[in-house]
């Protein structure tokens, strides 16, 4: 659970960059002509028509196939362009601490950059629900948001970013942000999370491996995903994923399975002891833990690039708490992910500062690509459909497939020839509303203070 690494004193000033979503097209609209890559995986696809009506898509196919079905639909002309599905962030926080100018920038700069849906991992959701509102029915331009409360052992209480994040309640208590120990009533403390709309529990840390199981199973019951840190301390990786967990985010942290005990709690932050791992190829202990993911369709938020963008950082300031693991690490555990089948969302965890251009998922995109050495069609799927399915939301969005969302972005250039073209964004366009690019106005450095 990150803050916003930014400072935020005039961005009360800045509501006229917050402007109300764009109306859905009256009537259906037939897209003509566009390469699709779906989002499945599959190939390309040349010269395709995406006929929608509303917020959902109601047939692809050849150019021209559609021209009976779509009758009098209003036809957007996209020769020349390529269209993915809407990216998916499967890692921000939107409410440490609460900030609600903040965080609309940062969605709408989301939006504007491809992004159609965010999995929130743990904040403020009295705040976080008001802005999934508020983007769900259109007041504000903004991703749809997917969120989890947070379960974690009573030594996780005194972080004050607990603090931050559950103002009027003694920490620990708050529906959202609960500390469990072995006399905590679990049907009741996951009724009290489901009460707050999460889709989810974060389990997040301090916690041993009966109470992640638990947690897991009471979880399960309820019709609630389990969204986990890899290592939960002192419940190893393993445990966590024999526990059952949907989604567990941070590659890095599964280094500690090759331990003999792992960490006591999750405030001891001792690095991942790297010499205890394979320096190149799989690490055998590492893809024990790949093929229990695999039996149980175990999904990895990587949050690669957190890591290596990061770790020049920590190495010029050292008096900074050192990362659990190193880049080149990180690297090679998402790599051997990658060879054994795992599947990977792209997640981020961190915000860069207000004023860039251009969406945090975009650089998880290029790590993937760059230094993972996954091919771009891949990346895709993992940016678009497995981000879907970490949120429980595989059903509604994710692929380009009629009865789906109509969530995709227009491209000028081919991602798959080459991943920047990710950022060559002509439209996105989110449950049938149109963000074209040319009308982001993006932040400046004296509209707003610069990270410092």
């Amino acid at each position: 659970m990150m803050p916003f690494r930014f400072a935020a004193s005039r961005l009360i000033a800045l509501s006229f960059l917050v402007a109300a979503a764009a109306p859905v097209a009256a009537g259906p609209v037939l897209y003509s002509g566009a390469t699709v890559i779906d989002g499945t995986g599959a190939p390309a696809r040349p010269a395709q028509d995406i006929l929608i009506d509303g917020e959902r898509i109601v047939a692809i196919g050849a150019q021209g196939s559609l021209t009976a079905q779509a009758g009098d639909a209003r036809k957007v002309d996209l020769s020349g362009r390529y269209v993915i599905p809407g990216l998916i962030d499967s890692h921000v926080h939107l409410a440490t601490p609460p900030n609600r100018p903040r965080a609309e920038a940062i969605l709408r700069r989301q939006l504007y950059g491809g992004v159609t849906a965010v999995r929130d991992m743990a904040d403020d959701l009295r705040a976080v629900g008001d802005l999934s509102r508020a983007s769900l029915v259109g007041e504000v331009a903004a991703p749809d948001i997917y969120y989890a409360a947070l379960m974690a052992g009573p030594p996780f209480f005194e972080d004050p970013r607990v603090l931050a994040v559950s103002r009027g309640f003694k920490p620990g208590t708050a529906p959202w942000m609960q500390a469990i120990d072995k006399s905590t009533d679990l049907r009741t403390a996951v009724t009290l999370a489901r009460g707050t709309s999460a889709r989810a529990i974060k389990i997040y840390a301090d916690l041993s491996a009966e109470r992640v199981a638990a947690i897991t199973a009471e979880a399960h019951r309820q019709k609630l995903m389990i969204w986990a840190h890899s290592s939960v301390f002192p419940a190893r990786p393993s445990d966590v994923i024999a526990a059952g967990a949907d989604v567990i985010s941070h590659v890095c942290y599964l280094g500690y399975e090759a331990q003999a005990e792992n960490l006591a709690a999750y405030e001891d932050r001792t690095p991942v002891k790297e010499d205890l791992l394979a320096p190149s190829g799989d690490d055998p202990v590492v893809a024990r833990l790949y093929r229990a993911m695999l039996k149980q369709g175990t999904i990895l938020d990587a949050t690669g690039n957190l890591f290596v963008k990061f770790e020049a950082e920590r190495k010029a300031l050292p008096d900074k708490k050192p990362l659990r693991c190193s880049g080149a690490q990180t690297v090679r555990l998402t790599q051997q992910a990658w060879r054994a089948g795992i599947p990977i969302s792209t997640g981020t965890d961190y915000v860069d500062p207000a004023s860039d251009l251009w969406p945090e998922v975009h650089q998880e995109l290029r790590f993937l690509v760059r230094d993972v050495g996954m091919p771009p069609l891949a990346v895709i799927r993992s940016a678009t459909l497995v981000g879907a399915q970490a949120a429980g939301q595989a059903a509604d969005m994710g692929s380009i497939e009629a009865g789906k969302l109509a969530n995709f972005v227009v491209l000028t250039a081919d991602p798959v020839a080459d991943i920047d073209n990710i950022a060559a964004i002509e439209t996105t366009v989110k449950g049938g509303r149109q963000y074209p690019r040319a009308d982001y106005v993006p932040l400046t450095a004296k509209e707003l203070d610069n990270d410092d």
